[in-house]
């Protein structure tokens, strides 16, 4: 059943993907004159990627905190990342926001193109110019008062847990004293595999959004990563420890 269920996924996905990246080309085209940081097609885009969770019936997800997001104003998001998955959760979050991403994205079809369309922010891990574009490009929304969203791992955990975090989201934040807005997600593993394609038929997903964290009360960036990453992994035991139980419940 498990393989069944993944073939009818995936079919639709390629062809919803086909049909949907048109209707965000004739959006991009409509609003582009009204709407130059590109809200309305993002809020398209969040609705296109929970599209994948309202035709799974057993992926269930809960986001706590979302009204600490805001709805204009710079600010920086950052959040773990465990799987695929975090994708189609965090949109879920119908916030405007930038996603910083992995270059390769971009060359998808259909998603990568929306992905340009939205001009989210392109990145090639360990190449020292693309990092320094990237956070050209962040700055550059910041000024115009878009958030941007960030994993600061870097990668998705190869165990669930939070790694290390790198500096450039906590970097951005302190340089120009905007808002950092931690998130923790959970469960997200148990939805898209990290290598092949069989899905996994349930999934109890949860975001908790925390409060708003004023990097002018940290020294450097470093301090502000460090205290950040300390608030996430104990928001993170918590969430586990719910998630567990309310499965035991269930």
């Amino acid at each position: 059943m498990r393989w069944i269920h993944s073939v009818l996924f995936w079919s639709f996905f390629m062809a919803s993907s086909a049909v949907l990246f048109f209707v965000a080309l004739v959006i991009f085209l409509v609003t582009w004159p009204l709407d130059r940081n590109g809200r309305v097609l993002h809020l398209f885009s969040c609705a296109w990627a929970q599209l994948y969770f309202w035709v799974n019936p057993g992926w269930h997800l809960r986001i706590e905190g979302r009204e600490r997001l805001p709805w204009h104003g710079p600010a920086v998001l950052v959040s773990n990342h465990q799987s695929l998955g975090d994708i189609l959760v965090l949109f879920g979050l119908y916030r405007p926001f930038k996603w910083v991403s992995k270059a390769s994205n971009f060359k998808l079809p259909f998603l990568g193109w929306n992905m340009y369309l939205n001009r989210y922010v392109g990145l090639v891990r360990g190449d020292k110019d693309s990092i320094a574009k990237m956070m050209a490009g962040c700055e550059r929304w910041l000024e115009r008062g878009v958030p941007v969203l960030l994993f600061p791992e870097g990668t998705r955990s190869p165990d669930n847990q939070i790694q290390p975090f790198k500096d450039g989201a906590f970097r951005l934040a302190h340089a120009r004293g905007c808002p950092l807005i931690p998130m923790v997600l959970t469960g997200t593993g148990d939805t898209l595999p990290k290598h092949g394609l069989l899905l996994k038929p349930r999934a109890y997903c949860k975001v908790r959004v925390l409060e708003p964290v004023d990097p002018r009360a940290f020294p450097d960036a470093a301090a502000l990563r460090d205290h950040v990453r300390d608030l996430m992994v104990r928001e993170k035991a918590r969430l586990d420890t719910e998630r567990t139980t309310g499965l035991q419940m269930a």
